[in-house]
């Protein structure tokens, strides 16, 4: 099949397909997005912003597509070479070094001859002014007496002619090598069209049409070849913003002798007025175009002419230009404000498909679901904490031994509880649905007849096992203090509660999970609030204010086993009062002691396990939660934090067994 290797024409328009040969998978995608998400979850539980998160593994890159910062230092390689290009005063010493070869053929002229008119001429010169500049001016009404001489001068002045115009128009030199009347006549003509363009275009007018025949007529002298009317624009007026910025670094000796050369140059009047106008239209269309400041070329370099000289701070804007878009430092900044065509001139079509699939990864995670933009910027949506849920509990599940504990919690089976998918031999008094595919495939092993028939007999019956599950309200209050976020705690116990969440939703859908952040004070949070929440530098750890809503998520669910997880690092230091304000005090007070056994009681009267999660080694929670594990009946648990999901979730299915159990 063309275009496919592995697939063959056969017969008429019939094909044969074989496995692709030809490289890489030409259909799998540049990028794996899940493993993009995981890694902007891992930052954003940390306690970063979903947009932090995302630039950051935009910077870094992903797999092996490299990322911004790789990109922007290649860019900063590439600034270092453009700025050892060379000398930007080259063109005062090609001119220099010309006038010497021209006056040296004009004085050994002069002195063969013996006249007046030679003595003269040769006063001329000794009278000539000490810049470059100021002698072209002077030699434009000297009366040659050498003709090599006056040809070398003239070459001068058609030399900066043609520097001027390619300097605006790159490419155009070459075509003006023989600078005769009727090349000079076809370049003020095109001038003259795109003024007049320019001055439509800037009167809001369409110029479709125009520029399409301004192109067709003017094509192979302008640069770039631009498909439009603002494409042309912006490639002229970046080389007038090149040429001032080209300008505005010389000396100011050099600068005003170079000006007045160029000046000079275009002695064309017809030219000089339409170059004047360009540089006024594309002031008028594109403000600001002077703003560049000057700009640090290596000295001592290879002489640069005056085009040449442009072109190179020209490629010098461009870099710092795509540095500036790669850096995304500045408000409002996208991936889409990168000129993807510059940096692939620049840095190679790999740098650019590199970039195309770092912004393609941007899109598809908008795409599928897993970002979306809010009124306060990026955000993770639900879809996408779910996704971070499941990574979660996988890593728990792969870190727990093989001890024997699991999520089956009840092992007598039902009619009406979740299928295990296994199935078991029918037992007299069973109410399990038959499973008629073992019980057929049993009576066709054994099946000794050889007639059609098949005969069912008693052992064949086979019945789908089923597991019954009791409900459960789990109440997990998560310690949300600033100590969470200076001992490195914080992305651990976002990624506890978001596996325990998963596990909950995924597996045991009856049982109803609320999961409980507090500092100075508690509140409810869904599992998209909690993996957004950032940490709030305030002081306070309200057990008290958690446990109460605790209770009150346990009182909603009556018929369910009452199950609160606490995970903590830090003794109570805050309670609500009377008045319903928080209240924090260290060191803690008997005050917030005892409103917070308070509720521990509750929840004992209750029938509530209550265990809790201690990190650190503060002794005085190690006290407290000692007498309350006592007083409650609950266990205490000392994980390090990477262990930290590992204990919660196993504790969860633990403590849901027993429970059951004990009733």
């Amino acid at each position: 099949m063309a275009g496919i290797p592995g697939g063959h024409p056969s017969h008429g328009d019939r094909f044969r397909y074989g496995p692709w040969h030809g490289g890489a998978d030409p259909l799998a995608p540049p990028f794996d997005v899940r493993a993009a998400l995981d890694e902007i979850g891992r930052d954003v539980l940390a306690g970063g912003s979903a947009r932090e998160a995302l630039r950051d593994l935009l910077r870094r890159g992903l797999g092996e597509r490299r990322g911004l910062d790789d990109l922007a230092d290649r860019l900063r390689r590439a600034r270092e070479a453009a700025r050892r290009r060379g000398d930007l005063s080259g063109t005062l010493d090609h001119v220099r070094a010309a006038l010497d070869q021209a006056l040296a053929a004009e004085r050994d002229t002069l002195a063969g001859e013996d006249t007046d008119a030679a003595r003269l001429a040769e006063m001329d010169l000794a009278t000539l002014p000490d810049d470059v500049a100021g002698q072209v001016r002077a030699l434009a009404s000297h009366d040659w007496h050498s003709p090599d001489a006056q040809a070398i001068y003239d070459q001068i002045a058609q030399m900066l002619q043609r520097e001027v115009l390619d300097a605006q128009f790159a490419g155009m030199a070459q075509a003006l090598s023989g600078q005769d009347p009727e090349t000079m006549a076809a370049v003020r003509d095109m001038l003259a069209d795109l003024n007049r363009l320019l001055a439509a275009h800037a009167r809001g007018e369409d110029t479709t049409d125009q520029f399409r025949d301004f192109m067709d007529k003017h094509g192979p002298m302008v640069p770039e070849s631009p498909e439009t009317v603002d494409e042309l624009i912006d490639a002229l007026a970046r080389r007038q913003a090149a040429a001032a910025r080209m300008m505005a670094s010389l000396s100011p000796e050099q600068r005003e002798q170079l000006a007045q050369l160029m000046s000079d140059a275009l002695a064309d009047a017809d030219l000089a007025s339409e170059m004047a106008q360009l540089s006024d239209n594309l002031r008028a269309l594109r403000p600001g175009l002077d703003r560049g400041g000057p700009v640090r070329m290596g000295q001592g370099g290879v002489p640069l002419g005056y085009s040449a000289a442009v072109e190179a701070v020209a490629d010098l804007a461009d870099l710092e230009a795509l540095g500036q878009q790669l850096a995304q430092s500045y408000a409002g900044s996208s991936l889409d404000d990168v000129d993807v065509e510059r940096l692939e001139q620049h840095l190679g079509g790999d740098a650019a498909r590199d970039f195309e699939a770092l912004r393609q990864l941007e899109r598809e995670l908008e795409r599928q679901g897993y970002l979306s933009q809010g009124d306060d910027g990026l955000r993770l949506t639900p879809r996408a904490v779910r996704r971070l849920g499941e990574t979660a509990l996988k890593r728990v599940f792969d870190g727990l031994t093989a001890d024997g504990r699991g999520d089956h919690d009840d092992h007598r089976t039902g009619h009406a509880d979740e299928p295990t998918g296994l199935t078991r031999a029918w037992e007299f008094g069973d109410e399990q649905p038959i499973d008629v595919v073992r019980t057929v495939s049993n009576a066709l092993r054994r099946r000794e007849t050889r007639d059609s028939g098949v005969r069912l007999e008693v052992g064949d019956f086979e019945v789908v096992e089923t597991e019954r599950r009791t409900t459960a309200a789990v109440a997990l209050c998560v310690d949300m203090s600033f100590s969470m976020v200076n001992e490195g705690r914080w992305g651990p116990m976002k990624q506890t509660a978001l596996a325990l969440s998963h596990l909950v939703q995924t597996r045991f859908r009856q049982d109803a999970l609320e999961i409980i952040g507090f500092n100075i004070a508690a509140r409810r949070l869904t599992p998209v609030q909690l993996a957004e929440a950032e940490p709030e530098w305030v002081q306070g750890t309200n057990l008290q204010h958690a446990l109460m809503l605790a209770s009150r998520h346990l009182r909603r669910h009556p018929q369910a086993q009452p199950v609160v997880l606490v995970v903590t690092d830090g003794e109570p230091t805050a309670h609500l009062g009377e008045d319903g304000i928080p209240h924090f005090q260290w060191p803690t007070t008997q005050a917030t002691l005892r409103a917070t056994v308070a509720q521990v009681d509750e929840l004992r009267r209750a029938g509530a396990a209550l265990n809790v999660f201690m990190l650190g080694d503060d002794p005085g929670l190690a006290r407290f939660v000692d007498a309350v594990a006592r007083r409650a009946g609950g266990r205490v648990f000392t994980p390090t934090v990477d262990r930290l999901g590992e204990y919660v979730v196993s504790d969860y299915l633990r403590t849901r067994r027993g429970r059951r159990r004990a009733g």
